[in-house]
């Protein structure tokens, strides 16, 4: 890559030739301010928060989509740099629901942070605001778009990243505005509910539906015996709510705050994860040996599993029929644990802690459910855990636990991993290997599965059987390969797919993190570091090594992929354009 010559601030320096003039910036701390600006998501130049000067061109230019080139001499701050940022943010203002306090972004919210920065105390401009019903139908999301401020980073995530596209600039000028075809409600349309339009929301005008009050409720209820379960993901990103750095352990923070928060008891989703493999391996197998189905790909993800049954309906037969690890657990909790326990199922309440908004959606599909019971009661998200724990006056920072309880136990390796993009093929595969060989598996980190590459390739050698398998995260890359399976141009036996770029790790109910830090650090790879640590440190890394499962088996279930298994743990798909369902 070739270098040109520019100079900022009167700094003189060589930067790359395909740098922006805001990248370039950034090389010498010079912090330009920008609000739709989303490194390699959207970068467009709307908000007109970025403008500097550049003596060879004419006018104040944004500078993040701006080229630098051989020569440039670029002012970030002048007299009227500040005056046309300032009154470009003042207008933004004039027409936003300013009820910071009770705001769910209060403090995170990169509007009022820039109104800060930019020493905003009064507004110039009052006049006509424009007032939006907010959209409540989805089980996931909340649409406000009386916070947004049209930075379409929104459209750029849920269009180009995920090609999902239910959401687009409508109306012209001073009525422009976020919205769905025919300006549905987002229930009412092909959103998967995947979440990733309101991380990369700078505002509140996308959140999820909040569920907090649903579980203190729950909590309260002593005539309840309320567990919760708590998925990979969520201990790697928690402590961001509380300060510490991206990719930070806290698994035993967690427990600690759930315990205090007044649970009756807590347990890991990983335990669930491991009951996946065995069952996903089991059929995975079935279906190699009895020419079932192939490729089989994987149905953890509900993000996923929506976006197929919306978009690629001739798929859902290679999907496995398994339930996501948080749905079998919450099955086994209503009949194992209920009869270990001798609690009445119907007096058990089961609260999910998760990376992602799809699962409250997930865990209302009523297929997700046994005698009559939801597997799942409720779920919240990392972040609105985080809010339980403050709102308690919780110090995260001290409190601690050990371990999870029993009689479920702590999970396995193979497990936690799921929280990485390529984590649910590893855990398959480290179990595979040593049903098919019945021998120990030399090294168990299959590095060709792991990274943040969209779509990865892998050919596992399982005795005398070449297993070959693809990877691939974000519905986007999902789309393409899929599509290049359709056309012949890929033949796999198993292929994993999360909705999340990045894998759960990056779900849509994570730490919201502003566009400065996502141009700094890549959450994926932080958040997935912490997560294969947590694999790394435990002693059990092999999901048919938990002895609970083994117990589990035992005990209650008969054998992997048996009768037993298949009514609690598996389950069935449907072709949206047949028979449309709600989110």
């Amino acid at each position: 890559m070739g270098k040109v010559n520019i100079t900022i601030d009167g700094i003189d320096m060589k930067v790359p030739e395909d740098y922006s003039v805001l990248e370039a910036a950034r090389e010498v701390g010079v912090d330009i301010p920008t609000l739709c600006y989303l490194k390699d998501i959207n970068e467009i130049g709307a908000c007109r928060m970025c403008l500097v000067e550049i003596k060879q061109a004419r006018g104040l230019q944004a500078s993040c989509v701006y080229p630098v080139s051989e020569g440039l001499d670029i002012i970030t701050n002048s007299e009227s740099i500040r005056k046309a940022r300032k009154a470009t943010l003042e207008l933004i203002l004039s027409n936003h629901d300013r009820s910071c306090l009770t705001c769910n972004r209060n403090n995170s919210c990169e509007l009022q942070a820039l109104s800060d920065r930019l020493n905003v105390r009064e507004l110039r401009y009052e006049g006509e605001k424009t007032l939006y019903p907010l959209d409540l139908k989805s089980h996931s999301i909340v649409r406000d778009n009386n916070k947004c401020i049209l930075c379409r980073r929104c459209i750029s995530m849920c269009k180009n990243i995920q090609t999902v596209s239910v959401i687009d600039t409508t109306e012209r000028g001073f009525y422009s505005n976020i919205s769905s075809p025919f300006d549905l409600s987002l229930n009412d349309v092909p959103c998967i509910s995947c979440g990733q339009c309101i991380n990369v929301c700078p505002v509140n005008a996308l959140r999820e539906k909040d569920d907090t009050e649903l579980v203190w409720d729950a909590i309260n209820d002593k005539s309840k015996h309320v567990v919760v379960q708590t998925a990979p993901a969520t201990r790697v990103a928690i402590g961001e709510e509380f300060g510490l750095p991206i990719g930070t352990r806290c698994t035993k923070n967690m427990v600690g705050a759930l315990r205090r928060i007044g649970f009756d008891k807590v347990f890991d989703t990983d335990t669930g994860a491991d009951l996946t493999i065995m069952e996903e391996g089991t059929e995975l197998l079935h279906r190699l040996n009895n020419g079932g189905k192939l490729p089989m790909i994987t149905s953890c993800s509900p993000g996923w599993v929506t976006f197929c049954e919306y978009n690629f309906p001739e798929f859902l037969d290679n999907l496995s029929t398994c339930k996501s690890p948080m749905q079998m657990f919450g099955a086994v909790l209503k009949t194992y644990y209920a009869k270990k326990t001798n609690i009445n199922p119907a007096d058990i309440i089961v609260v999910a802690v998760m990376p992602c908004i799809a699962k409250k959606a997930e865990s209302k599909r009523p297929e997700m459910s046994v005698n009559g019971l939801a597997d799942v009661d409720h779920v919240i998200t990392t972040r609105e855990l985080a809010k339980m724990i403050k709102e308690a006056g919780i110090d995260f920072h001290t409190i601690s636990s050990d371990h999870y309880d029993d009689p479920m136990g702590d999970a396995s390796g193979a497990g936690v991993i799921f929280g990485a993009t390529g984590g649910v093929m590893e855990a398959a595969i480290r179990t595979v290997y040593e049903i098919v060989t019945k021998k120990p598996l030399d090294n168990l980190d299959i590095i060709s599965v792991r990274g943040i590459k969209g779509i990865k390739e892998a050919n596992v050698q399982i005795g005398d059987f070449t297993l070959k398998a693809a990877v691939a995260s974000g519905t986007g890359n999902a789309r393409k390969l899929l599509e290049m399976v359709k056309s012949g141009e890929k033949d796999y036996h198993f292929i994993e797919i999360m909705a999340c770029p990045g894998g759960c790790v990056n779900g849509g109910g994570q730490p919201i993190q502003s566009s400065a830090v996502r141009s700094k650090y890549d959450l994926r790879e932080e958040r997935a570091k912490a997560i294969y640590a947590e694999d790394v440190k435990l002693s059990v890394r092999k999901s048919h090594e938990n002895k609970l499962v083994q117990k589990l088996y035992k005990e209650f279930l008969g054998e992997p992929g048996g009768h037993k298994s298949h009514e609690l743990l598996h389950t069935h798909y449907i072709d949206r354009e047949k028979y449309p369902i709600s989110q």
